[in-house]
């Protein structure tokens, strides 16, 4: 069963625990006059996450559907969504929208430019490309200008079935994840690319308050710390070697 917690106004955390994987699936829903669902996830969570959500809107008033990249956590269900909020549009990048999403659900998305913004009514979200952070040439974030919360996606990927929200160290949390993946099938999780640092460092500069993270808890607390911390555990892990320097 999903568990429900408001990590900031207005911010819901969906959370289903998968225990064959030790890994939570996080949805976020800002509940606002035009409500907006970050993250869909899989396809056969779906049943779980509208009735999570039908507690929190009535699902018809849903009015936004986003995610970071096309991957089935993300918006597997995406199309389950849209068959019963159909006045909801479909936020993502650019590059999303043409190569993916417009054909996954057969109409245009809105596909958005780095740093163009829009609003749910007290809430204003600014888009932030990403591409290749988390994962994919498609992958972006949505930072909620208000409340200063980060919509992170992968970012700061921790495994366990944990606390809601903390300020504790999830940068450490992630390292260990990104250190055990490594050993195994996952061990390109996150790619390191010239890129890396600077969206990290786009990141941070937004000063965020919360971190509103997929798997895992979310954070409170010196978030633009933790999003420099965090570009060091990357580089650590996932970064190139002395001997291929």
């Amino acid at each position: 069963m999903a568990n429900t917690t408001e990590i900031a106004p207005d911010l819901f955390r969906i959370s289903i625990y998968a225990p064959e994987g030790d890994l939570q699936f996080n949805h976020f829903l800002i509940r606002d006059e035009e409500p907006l669902l970050f993250h869909t996830g899989l396809r056969g969570m779906f049943p779980e996450i509208r009735e999570a959500v039908s507690r929190l809107i009535r699902i018809e008033d849903l009015r936004h559907i986003s995610f970071s990249h096309f991957e089935s956590d993300e918006c597997g269900s995406l199309n389950e969504w849209l068959a019963i909020a159909p006045k909801a549009d479909v936020i993502c990048s650019q590059v999303g929208a043409i190569v993916c999403i417009n054909d996954f659900i057969g109409r245009e998305a809105q596909a958005m430019a780095d740093g163009q913004v829009f609003s749910t009514g007290k809430y204003r979200f600014r888009y932030c490309q990403t591409p290749h952070l988390p994962h994919g040439w498609d992958a972006g974030v949505l930072f909620e200008e208000n409340s200063k919360t980060l919509l992170c996606s992968d970012l700061f990927h921790q495994t366990g079935d944990v606390e809601p929200l903390t300020e504790s160290d999830v940068v450490g949390r992630s390292h260990q994840a990104m250190r055990n993946y490594q050993a195994g099938i996952l061990a390109d999780y996150v790619p390191f690319t010239h890129l890396t640092s600077r969206n990290l460092r786009k990141l941070a500069q937004l000063r965020p308050k919360t971190l509103a993270i997929m798997h895992g808890s979310s954070f409170t607390g010196d978030c633009a710390r933790a999003l420099g911390d965090l570009e060091t555990a990357i580089r650590d892990v996932f970064g190139p070697q002395d001997a291929l320097e």
